[in-house]
């Protein structure tokens, strides 16, 4: 299959890896000459240009663009491509996206690979990435049955475990689990450089270790992804951080109260709980 990818950044870079190794023809699209030739080089693509009419003969395209930019390229994209071109998208948010797209192409599908790294951009790109990982996919009730089957075989070749949910759904889920992460984690460091006595912050910092780490990489991660989940899916994360305000409240009424058994009975069901949200295997 001849597969374009518009954004040749980690998810587009490794989808490409992938999708290569696979036997497509992958061709991609970027804003820079100069990350068109280190894609051909790192053998992410077969060739990349920075023209969107490169694409026109291509089965499926994969909009791999900040979530601000998924919609304006669609429009310009679309005067490119046969009629039975495929256009799925990996963006973090669904509701805002399918809205914006879906009217500009008709085989659009909406799609969500939960996959990501610390770091950003083309050199971070790995093969497999999306192995054993979920990978949302988001279709509407008058969605193309033949795109969202061609969708969902592509991100299952990936070794991705597919859901298949409305873009609604979609949005609150992830607001907890991915962009309220993302905004505590981000507080948190905020928090500690609060820390008014110099020394002990710096010690702090020396002293920081897996915990902190853990806690603190999604917060510490691509600032323009944070800014594009809490602009483009506002309402769920308002939602979710006020329910995580309120949990907050009740940790610090039981230790101000000294409640120590309440307090026990707590982190016992938090521990018990986490299983269900966290995989066993070394990515998690």
């Amino acid at each position: 299959m001849k597969i374009g990818i518009v954004g040749l950044g980690l998810i587009g870079g490794s989808l490409g890896l992938d999708l290569r190794r696979q036997g497509h023809q992958v061709y991609g699209v970027a804003r820079r000459a100069d990350t068109c030739a280190a894609a051909v080089m790192g053998g992410m693509v077969d060739g990349a240009t920075t023209d969107l009419a490169s694409l026109a003969a291509v089965e499926i395209v994969l909009i791999c663009t900040p979530i601000a930019a998924i919609a304006p390229t669609v429009q310009a994209l679309a005067p490119h491509l046969a009629a039975d071109t495929i256009i799925t998208d990996v963006g973090s948010v669904k509701g805002a996206v399918v809205q914006a797209v879906s009217p500009l192409w008709p085989r659009f599908v909406g799609g969500h690979p939960m996959a990501g790294k610390a770091e950003a951009g083309l050199a971070a790109a790995e093969a497999d990435l999306f192995r054993q990982r979920p990978y949302g996919i988001t279709p509407l009730e008058t969605t193309d049955p033949d795109a969202i089957a061609t969708v969902h075989a592509l991100a299952e070749s990936l070794g991705a475990q597919v859901f298949i949910c409305t873009p609604e759904a979609h949005d609150r889920a992830v607001a907890w689990i991915s962009h309220l992460p993302v905004m505590v984690s981000s507080s948190l460091i905020q928090a500690c450089l609060q820390e008014s006595d110099t020394p002990v912050r710096e010690l702090a910092q020396h002293l920081a270790s897996s915990g902190f780490r853990d806690t603190s990489r999604v917060g510490g991660g691509n600032p323009e992804l944070g800014l594009m989940m809490a602009r483009y899916n506002r309402a769920e994360i308002l939602r979710s951080l006020r329910f995580y305000q309120k949990q907050l409240a009740t940790l610090t009424d039981l230790i101000e109260q000294e409640q120590w058994e309440t307090l026990t009975t707590l982190l016992r069901a938090s521990h018990e709980a986490r299983p269900g949200f966290v995989e066993t295997d070394p990515k998690a």
